[in-house]
Order: structure tokens, then sequence, then C-alpha cells
């Protein structure tokens, strides 16, 4: 699924194409793309006709365009959701389940297409309202800020993780307490500050806390700077291209292979139903642990 950083990236490059443009119509062609709009397809389609987007803002994995009704757009690309512009490419668009034409596209304009294979992404029009330092849609007033966001705050943040009582990789986890951190991302920010991920967070001093918000923020930059990552060739950004930072991977992925550190086979774990990497001597397993 993608993770900050990638939705970031998709983020930026709508930026360039849907600000200040004014929607002409919205089709939606499956349903479920639209299934957390509760008024149903019909009312998406009435609500964004006519209304100008404003320039795409982010929390955690979540995006959204105003509108200048007040409202906004609100998307989750979930395992596979893509928002494209630009030409339309048949093979990809076979999975096209909502289309978005503006009133410039007489003159050359274009549309913006949501695809999604998995269909477990979706969009849905929205209030807003003020959440941990600035105006979110409603739907995602729960979400914490993310490590990105001028409204976090490492102090706030670090007091609240130490008063958990579980493993420091699901905290990360965990949306309400830090947004947008992932998998991926959680196993490269603790190789970084050489912490296992079973570390109860109780008994993490504040510099360590700081270690791993500093690992967490260089991973995510690096990530962006070089497009996101993509294991999966379903994620894109809005020119149908694919990220690199997979390439630069310490830990996620690397099982058997040396620690670029030390030498040290990474090792992978079962955790979460998922999979956890790290290094055994870097990031040697706790005495207590907490998983």
């Amino acid at each position: 699924m993608p993770e900050l950083p990638e939705v970031e990236v998709v983020r930026r490059g709508l930026d360039t194409w849907v600000t200040g443009r004014t929607v002409a119509a919205a089709e939606v062609l499956h349903p479920r793309a639209v299934r957390r709009h509760a008024e149903g397809p019909a009312d998406f389609a009435g609500r964004l006709a006519g209304r100008v987007m404003a320039a795409p803002e982010r929390r955690g994995k979540y995006m959204w365009i105003p509108l200048d009704s007040g409202e906004a757009l609100l998307s989750h690309l979930g395992m596979s959701g893509q928002l494209l512009v630009g030409e339309p490419d048949r093979e990809r668009e076979k999975h096209l389940r909502v289309r978005l034409t503006f009133a410039d596209a007489a003159e050359g304009g274009f549309d913006l297409r949501f695809v999604d294979q998995r269909t477990f992404g979706h969009l849905m029009v929205t209030e807003m309202t003020e959440a941990s330092g600035k105006p979110v849609p409603e739907p995602i007033a729960h979400i914490a800020a993310d490590p990105l966001e001028e409204a976090f705050d490492d102090e706030a943040f670090s007091r609240a993780l130490r008063r958990r009582r579980t493993g420091v990789k699901r905290a990360l986890l965990d949306q309400s307490l830090i947004s947008g951190v992932g998998n991926i991302y959680a196993d490269e920010a603790l190789w970084r500050a050489r912490l296992h991920y079973a570390r109860p967070t109780e008994t993490l001093t504040r510099a360590e806390v700081a270690r791993v918000l500093q690992g967490v923020r260089e991973v995510m930059e690096a990530a962006l700077a070089v497009g996101g990552t993509s294991f999966d060739s379903l994620y894109v950004n809005v020119d149908g291209e694919s990220g690199y930072f997979d390439r630069s991977l310490d830990a996620y992925g690397r099982r058997d292979e040396p620690c670029r550190r030390c030498g040290t086979p990474i090792r992978r774990d079962v955790f979460m139903n998922r999979s956890s990497f790290s290094c055994p001597t870097c990031q040697p397993k706790p005495r207590r642990a907490r998983y």
C-alpha cells in the first residue's frame, strides 16, 4: 500500500494540473470507488460539477483537493489506486473507476482519472473541520499529524509514545499517534535508529525517540527525492511513472543480504501478518519484547 512519500509524490504532481481548474463533470464508472460517499454516485458527481479546485493537500496517506464550496474531494489510494492525468493508457485504464473533466477541456485541457484495479481505494466529497493544527476533511479528523507537517509536535509525540505499552514498530503504524508511516518505512526508520521493532515503548529514552523521528524523516525525504517506492507496478505518479527508492532500501525486503553497516545478514520475522526486517547485530532483540 502506498505510504506517505508515495501519496506526497502524487499530491505534488496533481498540484501542477488541477489547482485553479473548474470541474465540468464527474462520471462514476464503478460505484465501489465512491462507496464511502454515503449519498451515492449521483450526489458525488453533482457536488463536484462546477466546483473550482484549490491546491491539493495531504495528511499521512490521505490526500484531498479543497473545493470552492468549502468541501473537499478526499482520496485514499488503497492498494492499487492511481490518480492520473495526461493521455489515457488503454491497458491500464480498463480499471477506470471515476473520471473528472474540466471546463477548459475543449481548449486542449485534460481529465483526471481514478484507476483502481483492486478497488480498495476510494473517493468522496466531504465537509472540512479543524484537527491537529489545520483544516482537514471530517472523516480523517482522528488521523494524527504526520512527521513532515509543520503541525507535528515532536515533544508531544515523544510523551505519547513513551506512555504506550506496546512495541515501537506497532506504535509507528498507529495512525492515531503518527500518520503516514507504513510497514516499509517503519523498518527503514528503525534500522537507522538501531532499534528492534519489539522494543517496549515505555523503555525508550527521549534521545531514542528523537532518533526514531530523525530516521522516519530521513527515509521519507530520501524516498520523495526519487519518486517513492514501487515494489508493485500499480503504484505510479500522475504521469504513470514508478518510483525508484526500492533500490536504496537498507532493511525492508533484504532477507539474508548483508547489513550495509555491519555485514550481518538481515533477518525477516513475521509481524502482524506481515514481514519485519532488521539487523540482528545493529538492532538486537530486547530482553523484554512487546509485539
